[in-house]
C-alpha cells in the first residue's frame, strides 16, 4: 500500500467530508503550531493500535515539511493498512500555512498578522 500525497486544498476538502488529520510530530512541536483539529499520533508512538479509532475513515498525515511523511511513508502506510485509507499532506504544516490556511499557536500568529497587512486573509 502506498499513500497519496494531497495539496493543501485537496486536504482541505478531505477534512471537511470526515477525513481526519494526524500530526506524526512530537508533542512539543504541536504544542507550538498545528492546524486545529489535528489529532497528535508522534511517529515515536506510531502503531496500527493507534488507529482502531479511526477505521474505516480517511486519515491524512503530516508533519513540519512534508521531511517525515516522506521519510516513514512506508511505515505509515503499513500502520494504516487494515484499518483506514492513508493519505500525506505534501509540504506537511508549511505547505497549509503556505496556502493561506489557518493554523493554531506558534507561527500561526504571524502568518495572520503578515496575511492582514498583504491582504491574504
Amino acid at each position: 500500500m502506498s499513500l497519496k500525497t494531497l495539496s493543501p486544498e485537496e486536504a482541505r476538502r478531505m477534512i471537511a467530508s470526515g477525513a481526519v488529520l494526524i500530526d506524526v510530530r512530537e508533542p512539543s512541536e504541536f504544542q507550538r503550531e498545528h492546524i486545529d483539529g489535528a489529532v497528535l499520533i508522534p511517529l515515536s508512538s506510531l502503531g496500527s493500535a493507534a488507529f482502531n479509532a479511526y477505521r474505516g475513515r480517511k486519515v491524512i498525515f503530516h508533519c513540519q515539511s512534508g521531511g517525515r511523511t516522506s521519510t516513514y511513508a512506508r511505515r505509515l502506510a503499513d500502520a494504516v493498512a487494515d484499518n483506514c485509507e492513508g493519505y500525506v499532506l505534501g509540504g506537511g504544516l508549511l505547505a497549509w500555512r503556505g496556502a493561506g490556511f489557518e493554523t493554531t499557536g506558534g507561527a500561526a500568529s504571524g502568518s495572520s498578522l503578515l496575511g492582514r497587512l498583504f491582504g491574504r486573509n
